[in-house]
């Protein structure tokens, strides 16, 4: 099971590495898990597109703490 401090580390990275195309790669991560059939790891996508996602909206900082 991956922890929320993971989830932030990893998005964290991926932001940093490929700024807001990283939502489009956890999209892709996500249908190409849950068309094999892997609806764990899918989730674990979403959560980090999520995260991701409120980092890109400045709502989320890179070391996770939420933003008012």
């Amino acid at each position: 099971m991956v922890t929320e401090h993971e989830i932030n580390l990893l998005a964290s990275y991926m932001f940093d590495t490929h700024g807001e195309k990283a939502i489009d790669y956890a999209d892709t991560a996500v249908s190409e898990l849950e068309e094999i059939g892997e609806k764990l790891r899918a989730e674990a996508w979403r959560s980090l597109r999520c995260v991701v996602e409120d980092m890109v909206a400045g709502r989320r900082s890179r070391d996770g703490n939420i933003l008012h």
